[in-house]
Formats: structure tokens, sequence, C-alpha cells
């Protein structure tokens, strides 16, 4: 590739060297690398495109408008690297594959801390509709010992597409909710049947979306964030396995360990829990923890 340097690409390599040169007296060091890589590719970027003023600049507004619409509740520089595929990037760096713990994937930009404390068996919900649904399960060690006493942080979308915190008419404790586990390790929770939505297209990452073909969609999902004292925490899905949007996730977030079938039961079924009439469906699931010293 040196033997074929354009003048102009010899002098840009070379601006490129004396830009990370001046972060030499950087005290530390991974900061230091950090940034040296990032001028080196933003520079190799901008060379092997041939940038133009233009394209910088419609760059530079791109970057703007996804600051001016983040806001405590909506975080479009998360939105953006889910859907440039940034964040799973980084998980597959950091939680690859070749543990047996649960798989974990993106935390997603509609995560609130502070969830309310609920019972093993409660709704998360006031409203269960016309598609209730019985979650239940299990966290485990990677040696199959329940941990009791886990958390178990839950949140999903409603049925009309939104989070909580996106919908000043739903309450913004709904669909959310924190469990501890029983001394068997077992959770429980009702709630609604998990339907696909879009993610948030009205602002840059819509627009982004749009001018190269893709669709804001993500498959039906319920979020599980789960810690338990001396293991390593997982931020992970548990996706209906009926959805048509697994193969083309807008944030390339599915697992194929993360997919479930939701059973469906009739309204005679003697099983049927207390809060739940009609048509209901169950997916039973084990959250398995890596121990810390494993991590």
């Amino acid at each position: 590739m040196g033997d074929n340097l354009t003048p102009i690409d010899t002098a840009a390599r070379d601006f490129t060297r004396q830009v990370v040169a001046r972060l030499e007296h950087c005290s530390d060091p991974r900061l230091r690398a950090l940034v040296a890589g990032l001028v080196r590719h933003l520079h190799e970027f901008a060379i092997e495109e041939s940038l133009t003023d233009a394209e910088w600049m419609a760059g530079i507004r791109f970057l703007t408008d996804v600051g001016h619409i983040t806001t405590d509740q909506r975080q479009e520089f998360i939105l953006l690297s889910d859907t440039l595929g940034l964040s799973m990037l980084v998980d597959l760096i950091n939680h690859g594959a070749g543990s047996t713990a649960t798989e974990s994937t993106v935390l997603g930009p509609f995560y609130v801390e502070g969830s309310p404390w609920r019972s093993n068996g409660d709704a998360i919900t006031d409203d269960l509709g016309d598609q209730p649904l019985l979650v239940t399960g299990h966290v485990r060690d990677t040696s199959g010992r329940p941990l009791p006493g886990a958390t178990v942080d839950v949140w999903q979308n409603a049925t009309n597409r939104l989070y909580a915190v996106q919908d000043d008419t739903q309450s913004p404790e709904n669909l959310r909710g924190r469990f501890r586990t029983d001394g068997d390790g077992a959770f429980a929770f009702r709630t609604v049947r998990p339907v696909d939505y879009p993610i948030p297209a009205d602002g840059p990452v819509g627009r982004m979306l749009k001018a190269t073909g893709r669709h804001p969609w993500r498959p039906a999902h319920i979020h599980f964030m789960v810690s338990a004292n001396g293991y390593l925490p997982v931020t992970t899905h548990v996706f209906d396995s009926e959805s048509r949007y697994l193969e083309s996730d807008v944030v390339f977030g599915v697992k194929e360990s993360l997919v479930r079938p939701f059973a469906v039961h009739d309204p005679d079924d003697a099983a049927e829990p207390a809060g739940i009439s009609g048509r209901w469906y169950t997916v039973d699931i084990d959250i398995v923890l890596r121990p810390q010293e494993a991590g």
C-alpha cells in the first residue's frame, strides 16, 4: 500500500502522526492509548473515503442533533451506538462466547434505576390485557446451584409499543420491577406478552436508518438485569420466538440462546394464576451467573 501513496496520502499520514505525538505527555496510559487509537482510525476513515468539506460538516451537524435531542428520558447516543452495532461489539469483546453463563445483550436506552421492589408472583402492571404472561425462572451459578436473594430487575414496553419513560399516559413504574429470588433461587412475575416495537425514529438516528434503507424495529422481548453477591451481573433479554424481527433486530441484540417459546394456555387451565383470566401464556427461564473470580 505504501508504494501507491499519493502526495496527499503521505502528507495526511504525516499529519496524523503529528496529532498523535501531541498526546505523549498524557499521564494516563490507557487514556493516551484510547485517544491515539481514536485519532488514527478517524483520520484513516477520512483519508480512505476522501471525506469532503460538506460531508464532514454533515457529520458535525448530525452529532450536534444527537446531543440536542438527548435527555434524561431519551439517550440518543446509546441509540446511535446500538444501531451502529457498537454496543453489541463492546458486549462481544467483554462478554464473548465460551462461558456457560447466560449471554448478555444491550442495555438499551430506556433503563431506569430504582424500579419498585415487588413480591414474587406480583404483576408489574395494573393492566394485564388480553395476552397475560406468567414469567417464572431460577437464578443459578455455573455449577447449577440456586442463588437465593439474587436481584432480578425487569422492564419492558407496553402493548402500545412504548416504555413508561416514553409515555406520559403510563405510570412511571408501569412494566418495571425488582424481585428477590427465594430460597430455591426462584422468581416469578405476571406481565403482558411483549410486542415488537420500533426504536424512536423521529430524531437523527431515525433519519440515519431511513437514509441507509434500514427498518427501526426490535423483536418482542423482556429486559433482565440480574445480580447476586459474589457473582458477575448480567444484562440480558428474553426474546419471543414468534417475533418476525429476530433475524433483523435494528440493534443487533438477538442471541439464539436468549430466544424462548411462549407457551399458550386455555382459559380453563387449572394452573391459571391469580389475576389472569382468559387465554394466557407462560415462559420459564434460567439465569446463570458466573462467580466473580471467574471473570
